[in-house]
């Protein structure tokens, strides 16, 4: 390596790169998933800090008992010291509430697998100019505080999201368990997880990952020495995969805390919950890895990870289809070099698409029999209608000739 004497200005490339990314903003494709009344609305309106989505317990009790998995997508745009944040929040209504909740996890696999393809068909388009780009980059996994264990939906939910995206799994509600009950509870879900060989998302523990702290992010132009930011990521990476799975604690609400300070608590009888209390919750640390340290992390671990391996199978797929139907059972590659077609989007087996589909046969159905019973009617009334017609028209014969016999008669006595 040459180092050169008199600057030059290459090492202002990172200050350009730097104002390139503050104009352009950012996207950050976030999905939770979780039973319905495990908090979900409200940590997210407590993260950002703002009300992207309106909880209403009551219309909820109200609405019927939904029969599958639904796709929500909350969009909004939230800016911070002139930085826009393009933020999408896909939530799951309807995930886990059911008696029945065989492949309630599909519809969550459909859709992520569904924004991949729709980027990867994007991407082959001869105009790439504007992208719709709805990866999931992290997956918020809610778990019950029951105190017991993950559950087999939640095992199997996990398993199948972690291939596809970052999985963060996070224990709702934590203020219902005491503190040896909680560090119980997290010690069986990461035994649980080890055990099943689930990949969740950890914060990378090596020197090129220079990320702050929760307190105050390393910004731009900061003049801490690299090595003192090395080690105070490593230390701040290694105190958030301890903490693994986070319990968090989300509230809308301030409340005093006894010395003229407003914080964000759930109040008690006894006292407050502080929500970005780490003696309380983990809400501080989840925030950390989402937003103010690693958020950089999950959109590149989605961009080179997950949808890189999405492309990949897809592609490979294709062209070992190919040679099937070409009498080549080998998989082979392009020899032109050129990217394979992708496949047409198929719908796997989707309880709320399903459901849609065996709505409109049976509207379809419905409307068949009632077209053809009124052809029926139509057909009947014809008949009828022709044999009112005859015995007229016989009638009318009758009359026509008695009507001539008389005639005759009155002829012959006139002779």
């Amino acid at each position: 390596m040459t180092a050169i004497a008199k600057p030059v200005g290459i090492a202002n490339l990172p200050n350009q790169r730097y104002k390139i990314v503050s104009e352009q903003g950012g996207v950050l494709n976030l999905m939770v998933c979780g039973e319905s009344g495990l908090g979900k609305t409200t940590f997210i309106n407590t993260l950002f800090q703002t009300t992207l989505k309106h909880a209403d317990p009551q219309r909820r009790r109200e609405l019927p008992i939904r029969r599958t998995v639904e796709i929500d997508v909350t969009r909004a745009v939230l800016e911070e010291k002139s930085f826009n944040l393009r933020v999408n929040v896909i939530d799951t209504p309807g995930f886990g509430d059911n008696i029945n909740n065989r492949k309630a996890w599909q519809p969550l696999v459909d859709f992520i697998d569904d924004q991949h393809d729709s980027f990867m068909r994007q991407d082959q388009q001869p105009y790439r100019g504007v992208k719709f780009d709805l990866r999931v980059h992290a997956v918020l996994y809610f778990i019950k505080p029951t105190g017991h264990g993950l559950k087999p939906l939640d095992i199997e939910t996990m398993k199948r999201l972690a291939t596809r995206a970052n999985l963060i799994p996070v224990i709702a509600k934590s203020d219902t368990l005491t503190a040896q009950e909680l560090a119980t509870f997290k010690s069986r879900i990461r035994q649980v997880i080890e055990a099943q060989e689930i990949r969740i998302f950890t914060p990378p523990l090596d020197s090129s990952s220079l990320g702050g702290g929760d307190d105050e992010p390393a910004g731009h132009g900061d003049s801490t020495p690299v090595a003192t930011q090395d080690t105070a990521a490593i230390e701040h990476a290694r105190q958030l995969i301890e903490s693994m799975p986070f319990a968090i604690v989300g509230s809308e609400k301030k409340f005093d805390d006894g010395k003229g300070t407003m914080v964000a608590a759930r109040k008690y009888p006894w006292g407050l919950v502080e929500v970005e209390n780490d003696e309380h919750c983990d809400f501080r640390k989840l925030r950390s890895l989402l937003l103010r340290t690693y958020l950089l992390d999950l959109i590149l671990t989605t961009e080179e990870i997950h949808y890189e391996a999405y492309r990949r199978l897809r592609l490979e797929g294709v062209t070992e289809e190919k040679d099937k139907e070409n009498g080549n059972g080998s998989l082979s590659t392009s020899t032109s070099g050129a990217p394979v077609k992708a496949p047409a989007r198929k719908l796997f087996y989707n309880p709320k698409y399903k459901e849609e589909e065996n709505a409109l046969k049976k509207y379809f159905t419905d409307q068949v029999k009632a077209e053809e019973q009124r052809f029926r009617q139509w057909e009947q009334n014809i008949v009828n209608e022709r044999i009112r017609l005859n015995g007229d028209l016989e009638e009318t014969q009758n009359n026509v000739k008695k009507l001539e016999e008389q005639v005759r008669n009155l002829q012959l006595k006139k002779r």
